[in-house]
């Protein structure tokens, strides 16, 4: 049945088919289980087409069947959505995607783009091995939103996170190179905090949502 997981997408083709129009709409329509005749009816598009569309979804693994209805005298089977969302994976753009050692001012929105591409990247790989052993990947995230009223006032609290960051990974962080040089012991992990601006739209977009869950802001 229908997740709300997160799908990274990481091989071309089925990227192609995603970036199609149409299926975007199938899909978003699909989040609830139908078949391509009820979706026509539902898109108002002819069923050939739909159907057409659908099957090249679930050839692309992006549907699963959701069992099969009687409707008159015909029996339709029914798909859904595998996943919420989706997310392209930086890597379908080989040697063009964003590269963080080649951004040289690390405090420019060039160096955390890529940043951001790296930890996508990881991630995917990361969760698709996990997945491949059975495992469920330990993970941590952390989202936060503040306001500074001057320069000065985020510079201070810059230094200020880095030096709490720093504390706590002394205490807590096994050491990372043993004495040789070579990999120390424990699995590694990656710790990446990132600060920017929200743009105006993105944040009248939260709060709206947070006034139509009822919820309130300190």
């Amino acid at each position: 049945m229908y997740t709300e997981s997160v799908e990274l997408i990481r091989e071309d083709g089925r990227a192609a088919v995603l970036l199609h129009p149409l299926r975007r709409r199938i899909l978003e329509a699909l989040r609830e289980p139908d078949s391509a005749a009820g979706l026509a009816r539902r898109l108002r598009l002819p069923r050939q087409k739909v159907n057409y569309h659908v099957r090249e979804l679930a050839r692309g693994h992006f549907l699963e069947r959701a069992g099969r209805r009687r409707r008159r005298n015909m029996t339709e089977q029914r798909y859904v959505a595998r996943a919420r969302g989706y997310v392209l994976s930086p890597e379908l753009l080989g040697v063009l995607q964003a590269d963080r050692s080649r951004v040289e001012d690390v405090f420019s929105a060039s160096y955390l783009l890529a940043l951001s591409a790296q930890v996508q990247s990881e991630l995917g790989l990361a969760r698709s091995e996990a997945e491949a052993q059975g495992k469920r990947l330990a993970t941590l995230s952390l989202v936060s939103e503040l306001r500074f009223e001057s320069a000065e006032q985020r510079a201070a609290f810059a230094r200020e996170l880095q030096r709490a960051v720093a504390d706590v990974v002394a205490r807590y962080s096994s050491p990372y190179r043993a004495a040789d040089g070579s990999a120390g012991r424990g699995r590694p992990f990656r710790l990446v905090a990132g600060c920017y601006p929200i743009p105006p739209t993105a944040e009248k977009s939260d709060m709206d949502l947070g006034e139509a869950k009822g919820e309130g802001r300190g």
